[in-house]
């Protein structure tokens, strides 16, 4: 455990709320804010230090010892700021991605190029083997952008799968766990819940922890696996990772034709299927206003917020 003052923790916190926000989107990964902000590989040992040997600890140097031994207070002033992040913007970003969806989608599609440019800039050296991750990773989540998402009613046992599987991918940079949710047709269901806990807790709560828990299974199996990738084939996963992210635009791009509608649990009639179109399209078959040039304004400025955290925040950062 590093020895940090309480402002340094402020900072870290700062980080997880940034993480949190991230994580809310459908596309953009919390694990690219914490690669970024230079807390990454601090964060993977922290989990995976979580271990059977804390008993260990515990018996020998007591709770202290078990709180040291786990770098305790920076796992919890990242997570508090992480919760926070979620919490305070569960509702709101499921709200714009349903009234403002073409600009909201804009200025995430400007965080994943950005993303794409930075963690691609780590990869030390390129092959044959570097090149193949990238390729397989691109078509790997392009395919899976295309893919039917599940439909119907979302279960609590199917919500703590979902959050198994999402935080998997929230730890990762490149891999966006809300669009993993997305894709198994859990996202509003369990965002829905985080952004109305307060209004609703007796409703919300059961789903909100079925999740949680799924997530810390996860979390705990998941990071032991990606700590031997980063150590034994780092620029090859990070290859990957890029590769995932570039695939992943596709699911981003902010102009769309629905192919097929469902209907809800309401009766409604709501879009399940979804094909990437040009502006130009989008305006003669919709006959919206493709809002091309505020698009392109918030696309820079989601690039900008990438690019000036990266420069605030170099990677040897603690």
């Amino acid at each position: 455990m590093k020895d940090r003052s309480l402002a340094d923790y402020f900072k870290i916190s700062l980080r997880g709320i940034a993480m949190g926000a991230a994580d809310v989107v459908p596309g953009v990964s919390g694990g690219t804010i914490a690669f970024i902000t230079g807390i990454y590989e601090e964060l993977i040992d922290s989990i995976n230090g979580i271990n059977l040997s804390l008993f260990k600890s515990q018996k020998e140097n007591g709770l202290k010892g078990v709180w040291a031994d786990m770098n305790g207070p920076f796992l919890l002033s990242l997570f508090v700021g992480i919760g926070i992040g979620i919490v305070s913007l569960a509702k709101g970003i499921v709200y714009l991605m349903e009234v403002h969806p073409i600009p909201l989608w804009s200025f995430f599609f400007g965080l994943i190029i950005a993303s794409v440019i930075f963690i691609g800039r780590q990869i030390e050296k390129w092959n044959a083997g570097t090149i193949i991750g990238l390729l397989a990773g691109t078509i790997i989540a392009y395919y899976i952008t295309i893919a039917t998402p599940v439909g119907g009613s979302i279960s609590l046992p199917y919500v703590f799968l979902t959050g198994t599987i999402a935080i998997c991918a929230m730890i990762l940079p490149g891999i966006s766990g809300s669009f993993i949710a997305l894709l198994m047709g859990s996202y509003k269901t369990v965002f829905g819940a985080l952004g109305n806990l307060t209004e609703d807790p007796s409703n919300n709560i059961p789903t909100v922890v079925a999740f949680m828990a799924g997530a810390v299974v996860g979390l705990l199996t998941f990071a032991r696996v990606l700590k031997w990738l980063f150590k034994h084939y780092r620029n090859l996963t990070l290859a990957l990772l890029t590769g995932f992210m570039i695939g992943s635009l596709n699911k981003i791009w902010p102009w769309k034709e629905v192919t097929e509608y469902r209907t809800n649990s309401h009766g409604e009639q709501v879009p399940f299927l979804e094909r990437s179109i040009s502006p130009d399209a989008f305006e003669r078959i919709s006959g919206a206003d493709p809002q091309l040039l505020l698009s392109l304004v918030l696309i820079v400025v989601g690039m900008a917020v990438i690019l000036i955290m990266a420069k605030l925040a170099p990677s040897e950062e603690a």
